[in-house]
């Protein structure tokens, strides 16, 4: 299988608009495929080409309205509803079509994969709403869309304006594409939206994943706890990647902390024998101690949600799947999304995961009784006259319960359609949607963590003795966020936290 779209090369295509260039091997083999389905469909049933769509399929279209055909399938299925997807998703679902035309088994013209490329070059970004794929037969009515722009008709966003696509192209002095054999059924057949939006959700969830690691060291310094919960030697006796890279990530932030303390040097040397209670905890509570433990399996199930999208980008999804090397055409289900679906649902349990820990630190933070240095909510007022940020409090949990009720599988929420004929399908892009909201949902919550973290630091007084890492962001975070004593709004501070900790 050709892998020209790697995670770090599609990051580069969708985040930093980075130009596509299709090599001169490409182009042969793109049209070597054209060029074999263009001589062996000429006298046999094919799918597609010849037949009607779905449960139609038993009906032969004459050869009179064969280009007919695959306009219709275009115009028929732009029937999405909802809100469009935001450009730079509609990018990573562009890149992913890319993706399948350069496997070279789809039989389509070159002239429409030049096409598709100046459209991620000159970021003209097709309507795509979010609501119409059931995920099998892929994502029919978003593609549609997307290749109801490739022909000149529909909406595209250019330049920050919703415009007719017709005239965006005429400006950029590129043509409509014009059918050949099967490029209706070919663009939109296949798990593209589905996994352009899989994409940007791995890329968030990496972030989300990075800076929770980064605000559990944080708070493991303000209480200034034990070191031990994030050792490489207890770590090590567990054998998962993902639990040592998140022990290892710890250790490494807190390096340079002056703040965490060596049990060693506390507890097993110099011991006060008439101590009966112990002013500090021997252990912390699990939401600081076991970090590893806890985000060791997220980071487990990004990394592995990233490889089922990269294998799907760089898969054929369509159907039928035309090969040249063996001369023939397959008919089959490539276009299921079942692999995509079940990925996202389990990266929205673990994104879910990593939420419920951020709130239960925030709730350590703000419940003085609990945590025993700090007062109120991070109340540096007047206590009963101002609120510090016990509202913002609510906001953390109310959304936390939001993503646990998201977190309901939906990969096996098939209900058949198509008079049956699809009787079990992926909900794929159902699912990517539903784990975009979780991700969300996630980086509001975490914002107001790092609110938190801001203030009791300030409280504490504990800048100067931080880890450099930690220091650097809680710089960053009061620029955002200036010190809280008297009441104000925080609405705008967190929209603000948010978008930056999405763009660093």
């Amino acid at each position: 299988m050709k892998e020209k779209f790697t995670l770090n090369a599609s990051k580069r295509i969708i985040f930093n608009k980075e130009k596509v260039v299709l090599s001169d091997a490409e182009k042969k083999e793109i049209k070597a495929c054209f060029d074999f389905l263009q001589s062996f469909s000429s006298d046999k049933i094919i799918y597609g080409i010849n037949t009607g769509f779905g449960p139609m399929a038993q009906y032969r279209v004459d050869d009179d309205y064969l280009t007919q055909l695959q306009y219709n399938i275009i115009r028929s299925h732009s029937t999405g509803a909802g809100n469009p997807l935001p450009d730079l998703y509609v990018r990573a679902a562009m890149v992913a079509r890319l993706g399948t035309f350069l496997q070279a088994k789809s039989g389509v013209h070159l002239e429409l994969v030049e096409l598709l490329a100046e459209f991620l070059n000159r970021e003209i970004y097709p309507f795509i709403p979010e609501h119409g794929s059931v995920g099998a037969s892929g994502d029919l009515v978003q593609l549609a869309h997307m290749a109801l722009t490739l022909i000149g008709e529909g909406k595209v966003h250019y330049k920050g304006e919703w415009r007719e696509a017709a005239e965006v192209l005429k400006e950029n002095n590129l043509q409509p594409f014009k059918i050949h054999i099967r490029e209706g059924l070919s663009v939109t057949n296949g798990t593209s939206v589905m996994s352009g939006i899989g994409f940007i959700n791995i890329l968030y969830a990496k972030k989300l994943l990075d800076l929770a690691v980064l605000t559990s060291a944080w708070i493991n310094e303000l209480t200034q706890a034990y070191d031990d919960g994030f050792s490489e030697e207890l770590n090590q006796t567990k054998k998962h990647a993902g639990q040592l890279a998140v022990a290892a990530r710890m250790r490494e932030i807190a390096k340079d902390s002056r703040l965490l303390q060596k049990r060693g040097s506390k507890l097993y040397a110099n011991v006060d024998k008439e101590e009966k209670i112990f002013t500090q905890k021997v252990q912390s509570y699990y939401s600081l101690r076991c970090v590893p433990q806890i985000l060791g399996p997220v980071f487990d199930e990004i990394e592995n949600a990233g490889k089922v999208v990269v294998n799907e980008f760089n898969s054929a999804c369509d159907n039928p799947i035309v090969d040249p090397e063996t001369q023939n055409v397959y008919h089959g289900g490539n276009f299921h999304g079942d692999y995509i679906s079940f990925e996202m649902d389990k990266l929205k349990i673990a994104v879910t995961k990593l939420t419920m820990l951020v709130e239960r630190q925030l709730n350590y933070l703000c419940h003085d009784k609990i945590n025993g240095i700090l007062p109120p909510f991070l109340n540096l007022g007047t206590l009963g006259l101002t609120y510090g940020l016990q509202a913002a409090q609510f906001t953390a949990t109310s959304t936390t319960a939001e993503c646990q009720t998201l977190s309901f599988p939906n990969y096996v929420h098939s209900i058949p359609n198509n008079n049956d004929n699809q009787d079990i399908v992926s909900m794929g892009t159902n699912s990517a949607l539903i784990t975009k909201r979780v991700i969300d949902n996630a980086f509001q919550v975490i914002s107001i963590q790092f609110m938190a973290l801001a203030q009791a630091t300030d409280y504490l007084k504990m800048e100067e003795k931080l880890a450099s890492q930690t220091r650097k962001m809680f710089l960053k975070i009061r620029e955002l966020f200036p010190v809280l004593v008297e009441d104000r709004t925080h609405y705008r501070e967190i929209e603000k936290i948010q978008e930056f900790l999405k763009e660093i």
